[in-house]
């Protein structure tokens, strides 16, 4: 289970890095996309139910859980730009 998290977030942390042009270290990929796997859960929720629960849903690896972590973690990249530019 952890290694999926890590593989995951590796993926996610690196894609977002890529289409932000963001540049990071593995170690930094990593953990930006297990919070963006988070962060992209918790939108998926929001847009699929119209709320936010803080419980944590474990997936298998595949695409979508790709996909929305990459996104999640996009969101954190822009949130930490808005804090680095001020």
């Amino acid at each position: 289970m952890i290694l999926y998290w890590v593989l995951t977030g590796g993926i996610a942390g690196w894609l977002a890095g890529l289409l932000t042009n963001e540049d990071q270290g593995c170690a930094t990929n990593i953990i930006v996309g297990m919070i963006g796997s988070l962060i992209g859960g918790m939108l998926e929720m929001l847009l699929r139910t119209g709320r936010v629960s803080l419980s944590l849903q474990f997936t298998d690896f595949n695409l979508q859980s790709i996909v929305v972590s990459t996104l999640g973690a996009i969101v954190l990249l822009g949130i930490l730009r808005l804090f680095k530019s001020s």
